[in-house]
């Protein structure tokens, strides 16, 4: 009889296990439960638990789901509920969230959008009419600090690239996104410790620090970096960054007024790179379709339509950095004046 009930209680704690592998432990002072509906007399006190073993040997196609396949795909043993912690037992616990559906985006013409590093929205025409000979004159000791160090820095970047514009611009972009991103996280945190608006200007400098990436994106295009200029981008890189942030920290006035003065040599670069072309120098290849979806160029654009929008961004940069600076000569905070957003 009770061999019987034991079989019974077995199947059913198997089948309510599903195909989980499960081992039993010993007797405890608790009457298991699927026991006790089945004993016609005094029940033995019987717990048994199951442990759950790992899988071994499966392979990543095998245990997860390609990215859009999981609304197609029936509900898996293992994305059901491990344990109820709510009222009900409606909460569910699931092993892993890889999967998570794209949005489907299309163009204004019903095409699809291709581009996972920005949407339609991030897109816009560059403003040209932006003056692109202004030059802020140097009158204290913080300005020319920060010009000579633009000019410094850019000394060795003319030995090194001479007239390869586009690597040339390559090596720039990697730098010119840095400030941005490093500007808008001290701002965010700063923001954070005293429960205060930022008035904008952390989004503006994040929106820089992304607006210079894109032009990365975009001359990665059009010239493939060699293997040497990579490993010079991680030492630049590893530099800049660290004592940018430092100068930051300790003047946040200098270290915007340098930004507007190096957006100003991005300036003369890019008109560089624009003669180079119209001299027969640069090949004016058609523009790569990143670039003519992101500033909404014309279909049959060229490079030289690129380098053109790009120096009108890096003008609007200047312009940016350059009035950051004004607001802490001032003697006030950014958050003082409202953030140029938007302003490519």
């Amino acid at each position: 009889m009770m061999m019987t009930i034991g079989r019974q209680g077995g199947r059913l704690a198997a089948a309510a296990a599903g195909k989980r592998l499960f081992t039993t432990c010993g007797v405890s002072n608790g009457v298991h439960p699927l026991l006790m509906q089945f004993s016609a007399g005094p029940a033995r006190k019987v717990t048994a638990s199951w442990i759950r073993a790992p899988a071994i040997g499966l392979r990543r196609n095998e245990s997860t789901l390609a990215l859009g396949e999981r609304g197609h795909q029936p509900e898996t043993r293992e994305e059901k509920a491990v344990g109820s912690a709510g009222a009900g037992g409606e909460d569910k616990g699931v092993v892993s969230y890889w999967g998570v559906p794209p949005s489907k985006v299309t163009k204004e013409d019903g095409t699809e959008w291709k581009w996972n590093c920005f949407r339609p929205w991030d897109a816009y025409k560059a403003d040209m009419s932006i003056d692109l000979k202004k030059h802020h004159a140097p009158s204290t000791f913080l300005d020319r600090m920060a010009f000579w160090t633009v000019k410094a820095l850019r000394f060795p970047t003319d030995i090194f690239f001479q007239r390869r514009y586009g690597c040339r611009a390559m090596m720039l972009e990697t730098v010119a996104a840095v400030p941005g991103m490093v500007g808008g996280m001290l701002l965010h945190c700063k923001s954070l410790r005293r429960f205060e608006h930022s008035g904008g200007w952390i989004k503006a400098l994040l929106e820089e620090a992304e607006n210079e990436r894109m032009h990365l994106m975009t001359f990665m295009e059009v010239s493939q970096p060699r293997w040497y200029e990579r490993a010079l981008v991680f030492a630049v890189q590893g530099v800049f960054f660290n004592a940018y942030f430092l100068g930051y920290l300790v003047s946040p006035k200098f270290a915007h007024r340098m930004v507007g003065y190096l957006e100003e040599e991005a300036i003369h670069s890019y008109t560089e790179f624009l003669k180079e072309i119209d001299n027969g120098n640069i090949e004016n290849v058609p523009a790569p379709s990143i670039a003519i979806d992101y500033w909404r160029l014309p279909p049959g654009s060229t490079l030289r339509d690129v380098v053109l929008v790009v120096r009108a961004d890096e003008a609007h940069h200047r312009d940016v950095n350059h009035f950051a600076s004004d607001i802490h000569y001032q003697g006030h905070e950014l958050r003082a004046a409202p953030a140029p957003i938007g302003y490519h």
